[in-house]
């Protein structure tokens, strides 16, 4: 069963942020996690210049207790009476979280897609790339978190997994199986087959694809509805999730990137279009 003892929320305070905060409230509800609320600072000494004086010293260490205050407040209003805590850190926000996740044990990090400026729809941030490259852990993202509801009315009542059958399936399905099971919802398998022309080909490689879905049911007890896409794998995905009225789409992720060190294109793509939210592992 999939347990989720660790859930991490790192929190800018962007409207995204919050609307994370809701999600991590839902899934500590469920899964009677701990959320560990994390805020990283920049160090102080690091945004002065050599002819700063004392007085931009006290505005940062102002700031800071600000952001503090803000801290509490989240954490009053929004996880009374659950298991959460406040961490606060210095340093680069990105490399902070990967190094809190990897020594704490974090089973789950729930954070935007996506950061500031004029491009955030269609860019990643730096942050979440830097952390979406870096962990090992499973990260739940979404473009549209800052319009998430209250958690009382966020629904899990329909995960869909999107598998390529590649290295990652095993793991991606594993997972999308046990957060379904737990939260009593209802799971089905998204598969992109690949587009060709030729008819005996395209059955051919259907029966391969239903027959490797089917080996990864038998092994994992499930018995999820299967739906073989085709044409373009990433935008097939998505339209088959909005389609089916996915609440969570979960994707296997990896550990490594290409070789230029970016996410692979599909994840890429599927992160930042996809109409709900996104777990990859």
């Amino acid at each position: 069963m999939l347990t989720l003892s660790r859930v991490l929320l790192p929190i800018d305070f962007s409207d995204a942020s919050r609307g994370a905060a809701r999600y991590a409230h839902k899934l500590a509800s469920e899964f009677h996690s701990e959320v560990v609320l994390l805020h990283v600072a920049m160090p102080i000494d690091t945004t002065l210049g050599m002819e700063s004086g004392s007085a931009l010293v006290d505005a940062l260490l102002n700031q800071r207790a600000a952001r503090k205050r803000q801290m509490d407040s989240i954490f009053g209003n929004q996880f009374g009476g659950l298991n959460a805590r406040i961490v606060l850190v210095e340093g680069d926000p990105a490399t902070e979280i990967v190094k809190y996740a990897h020594t704490e044990g974090i089973d789950l990090i729930v954070m935007p897609t996506h950061g500031y400026g004029p491009f955030r729809r269609l860019l990643l941030g730096s942050v979440t790339a830097k952390v979406l490259h870096d962990v090992s852990c499973p990260v739940w993202t979404g473009v549209h978190l800052e319009a998430a509801l209250i958690p009382e009315n966020i629904h899990l009542r329909k995960i869909a997994c999107a598998i390529d059958l590649g290295p990652q399936t095993r793991a991606a399905l594993c997972w999308a199986q046990g957060i379904s099971s737990v939260c009593n919802a209802t799971l089905e398998i998204i598969h992109a087959v690949p587009c060709v022309s030729e008819a005996g080909w395209r059955e051919r490689m259907t029966d391969i694809a239903n027959d490797e879905i089917g080996n990864h049911q038998l092994a994992l007890e499930t018995a999820a509805d299967v739906h073989l896409v085709s044409g373009n794998p990433t935008t097939a995905v998505c339209d088959c999730a909005r389609r089916i009225g996915a609440d969570l789409l979960v994707i296997g992720r990896g550990h490594g990137m290409d070789r230029s060190g970016r996410l692979p294109s599909h994840a890429y793509t599927i992160l930042r279009d996809a109409s709900c939210p996104v777990v990859s592992v």
